[in-house]
């Protein structure tokens, strides 16, 4: 039954739904995946068969009583482990909550339940999801599928390496500078960060943000907007959430893209330093829009501000959910996180004001530039290639310096600062057969458009099959 395994997540529902093969045969080919390749990943985390398996035996038996539970029916999906999932810890990679089991799911694990997905564990993430490399004294490092002494990426890191590896077919995540682009990038798979609003966050301290986003990822673009018209729609419990039916995702996603206007920037205007091998691999793939019909042009996109911004509210918004953590465990976070909480204790008004004032000024420009330049601005998701897995953060792109843990994924965060959807899509391999993402950034609320343009390019590159690293056989 391993074969089941790389079958895209429409294809299993398919099965199920003729009687093909039962909701228990997907979950046991799934767990014995974990068992086979996750020893050397170490993607999937609180790991538990017995309610795995219980969960696809009442999948199986609400079939046969004619209940379909819906779109995701059957299918297993592990939890980023910051996401609180009835049933299974949730310890945000940190000993401290290492004996948390929360009594309820929040929201975007109670609409994945809702619509029928079989519980299987949850997924590996750094400490708090801090940074975009998985790493954690608790459960330890999650590699990268395609080449094991590789970053994984994070903070999806562990749904992206599972993802990649046949452990689960759908996966979510969440991202505030990268986190569900930058794994998807390292790890050959899709990741969208949508829309401020798009999939509702609940419970949220912090409401009104717009930095930090949940979202899907998968192995295909289809599957992605499968999984995101379930996640999706608004809450009238979250200020922001977007009214627009969900249901718009589920239709084709195949469009007549002649005359689309895609505008191309390898280094983000000139701002940032970008591996060149990243580059290539990007520059390769751009004649696959030219065949669709799009016309591709260079352009200089105007980010300034956008570091400044993004680092500003940041740490602001890290000061005010774990302020108090660090205060009552001083000494037990992992250093580059507790300096983002210093650092954002030394924020002040002015700052947050001169940030969110850059923050709207940001917006305004990139709505004008949609308008009067480029329908959708193609950018790489990270500047480097997967780096060496046993060090926290690459320290130098092209003889240029990253002081911080953070310097290295400005090219998503970015993005991040002035609130726009943006899907990392595979763009191909080096010669080292090291996976590079491109990144597809639309105007506000446009997830449908990135989706399409997403699908567009599967199907010009003959819509190949999902290639699975060599760990995928264990």
């Amino acid at each position: 039954m391993s074969e089941l395994c790389f079958r895209t997540a429409r294809e299993l529902v398919a099965l199920m739904e003729a009687g093909e093969v039962s909701a228990v045969e997907v979950a046991q080919a799934h767990l014995d995946q974990v068992d086979r390749v996750n020893p050397a990943v170490n993607a999937v985390v609180s790991l538990d068969p017995e309610i795995t398996l219980a969960d696809a035996r009442a999948a199986d038996d609400a079939r046969r009583s004619g209940r379909l539970l819906g779109p995701l029916h059957g299918l297993p999906v592990a939890f980023k482990d910051t996401h609180d999932a009835a049933g299974f810890p949730t310890t945000y990679g940190s000993p401290i909550h290492a004996q948390n089991r929360p009594a309820e799911s929040e929201l975007l694990v109670a609409r994945l339940r809702a619509a029928g997905v079989v519980r299987l564990g949850k997924t590996n993430v750094p400490e708090f999801a801090s940074g975009s490399h998985t790493f954690n004294r608790l459960f330890g490092t999650t590699r990268n599928p395609y080449d094991l002494t590789r970053s994984a990426g994070g903070s999806s890191g562990g749904a992206a390496a599972s993802l990649a590896s046949g452990m689960q077919p759908l996966a979510d995540g969440s991202d505030m500078g990268g986190s569900l682009r930058n794994p998807a990038s390292f790890c050959n798979v899709v990741g969208l960060r949508p829309s401020p609003g798009r999939v509702p966050i609940h419970p949220n301290p912090l409401p009104w943000q717009t930095l930090a986003v949940q979202g899907p990822m998968a192995r295909n673009v289809g599957d992605l907007a499968l999984m995101l018209g379930v996640i999706a729609g608004p809450d009238d419990r979250v200020p922001l959430s977007i009214t627009e039916d969900p249901a718009v995702f589920g239709g084709s996603l195949e469009r007549d893209l002649t005359g689309l206007r895609i505008g191309w920037s390898p280094d983000l205007g000139g701002a940032l330093p970008v591996e060149r091998e990243v580059v290539d691999v990007i520059r390769k793939r751009l004649h696959l829009f030219e065949d669709l019909g799009c016309d591709v042009i260079e352009v200089q996109p105007d980010f300034s501000g956008a570091d400044r911004c993004f680092r500003t509210l940041r740490a602001w918004q890290f000061q005010a959910t774990f302020g108090d953590l660090l205060a009552a465990y001083p000494g037990q976070l992992k250093p580059s996180l507790e300096a983002n909480i210093r650092e954002g204790a030394e924020v002040t008004a002015a700052d947050v004001a001169r940030a969110s004032k850059m923050q709207g000024e940001l917006f305004q420009r990139f709505a004008a530039a949609f308008a009067d330049e480029y329908d959708v601005l193609v950018l790489p998701v990270s500047q480097v290639l997967p780096f060496d897995a046993d060090i926290e953060y690459p320290t130098v792109i092209e003889g240029v310096a990253q002081p911080t843990y953070l310097d290295w994924m400005a090219s998503s965060y970015y993005v991040s600062a002035i609130g726009l959807p943006a899907l990392s899509v595979p763009a191909g391999f080096t010669d080292s057969g090291l996976p590079v993402g491109m990144q597809l950034v639309g105007p506000y609320r446009h997830e449908q458009l990135l989706l399409e343009v997403g699908r567009g390019l599967e199907l010009a590159a003959g819509d190949p099959p999902f290639t699975p690293p060599p760990t995928a056989a264990g």
